[in-house]
């Protein structure tokens, strides 16, 4: 590839894909703006930089949420950024908060809210504000017991924190963020010194009894972790269901087939997460001097794993850029690999198999709205802030 891509400008943002493909193609291994960090988009290499921890750290989140003009992000101090044994030490307390027991138990509070969420959606509406943000709000608010009163709070937070970049957009860009990240961490240390007064059945307690190899966790570990959970636990999930939203309006007859048989909504899923989930790109530290598809990598460069991209690698899978309701789509990349695999895969696919049961079975159709589709700008996951649409 001649000229070097900005993975952050607005026609990138709104379809990578033909940028993907141009790379798996001519230059699999390249460097990309901002910053010249080194983009691996072909499913064997994106599986090779996952699979080494060792030699590609996870202190790449770090790299690129905490430049300095950010100050502290408490999410790149939590597991999300750590490498062995620090991040195994930590992973084990949430797996109980994460298990099929949360998912199965939570399933039909999931359901009856979205069927409340759907009786609203009359006339032209933003589904982000209306749909794809309050359900997970709602889940990642049961899971850590807080208070139902402050979700509309969370996706500005998590907006905020999430679209931190190596340079601010602007000055007020900086203040914007600096303010979601002071008002997040002060809200997360009042719920936890209340549940040091009063414990509770919820995560937050879980963590503050926790030990790790008999040592308690500290504010700042709990803090951390609890930043985590609610924006990994958010902004997932609600792209997740925005960019099915945007492929259904698209595809009506996939629309037809879901509603006739609400049984292919969780293969359909499985195939969404592969051809447009909303984790794109895993930043990682090369440790040492690296070769990948012929090219040397630096040690201490700034390596993006593309897994968006080595989902839809034509090595790996036939005519990749269809979406298919029938392939077998199971094993792609979308909750990353390995020791950092998504704990919350289970909830995730939970939440948005429901959506779609209700919402298929709601309306005949979903169309895109008259207004503009706005998309994220943050380098690791992808998907509309806001997006018009009209059920009918």
């Amino acid at each position: 590839m001649e000229e070097r891509i900005d993975v952050l400008s607005p026609s990138f943002r709104a379809n990578p894909y033909p940028h993907y493909a141009a790379m798996r193609t001519s230059s699999p291994v390249c460097q990309v703006d901002p910053g010249g960090m080194w983009a691996v988009s072909r499913w064997d290499d994106v599986l090779f930089v996952l699979k080494n921890p060792a030699l590609f750290s996870s202190q790449g989140f770090k790299a690129v949420m905490e430049p300095p003009w950010i100050g502290y992000n408490p999410l790149v101090h939590s597991m999300l950024a750590l490498d062995p044994p620090a991040h195994t030490r930590l992973r084990g307390l949430v797996t109980r908060a994460f298990g099929g027991g949360t998912t199965r138990r939570l399933a039909p509070k999931v359901e009856r809210l979205a069927e409340e969420l759907a009786g609203k959606l009359v006339g032209e509406v933003d589904f982000v504000e209306g749909f794809a943000t309050p359900l997970p709000a709602f889940v990642i608010g049961e899971i850590l017991g807080l208070d139902p009163s402050l979700h509309v709070f969370f996706k500005r937070w998590a907006d905020d924190i999430s679209s931190i970049a190596p340079e601010p957009e602007s000055a007020a860009h900086v203040v914007q963020v600096r303010t979601a990240i002071a008002d997040l961490s002060g809200y997360l240390r009042e719920v936890v010194a209340a549940r040091r007064r009063a414990p509770a059945d919820d995560t937050v307690s879980d963590l503050i009894h926790a030990e790790v190899d008999g040592h308690s966790l500290t504010e700042e570990e709990i803090l951390d972790f609890l930043v985590l959970l609610l924006l990994a636990g958010l902004e997932t999930t609600t792209h997740l269901l925005g960019n099915t939203m945007i492929l259904l309006a698209a595809q009506p007859a996939l629309w037809d087939r879901l509603r006739g048989d609400p049984a292919l909504a969780a293969p359909f899923v499985e195939e969404m997460l592969r051809y447009d989930g909303p984790s794109h790109a895993l930043p990682r530290i090369a440790t040492a001097e690296v070769t990948i598809a012929g090219v040397t990598i630096p040690a201490g460069s700034l390596v993006l794993a593309l897994v968006a991209s080595a989902n839809r690698d034509e090595r790996r899978h036939a005519d990749p850029d269809r979406f298919d309701i029938d392939r077998n789509a199971q094993g792609n990349l979308q909750f990353g690999h390995g020791i950092h695999t998504c704990v919350g895969a289970l909830l995730a696919r939970m939440e948005a198999r429901i959506a779609l049961e209700v919402l298929t079975r709601r309306f005949r159709r979903v169309e895109l709205g008259a207004g503009e589709i706005r998309y994220n700008r943050t380098i690791a996951i992808r998907g509309p802030v806001v997006l018009p649409v009209r059920f009918s």
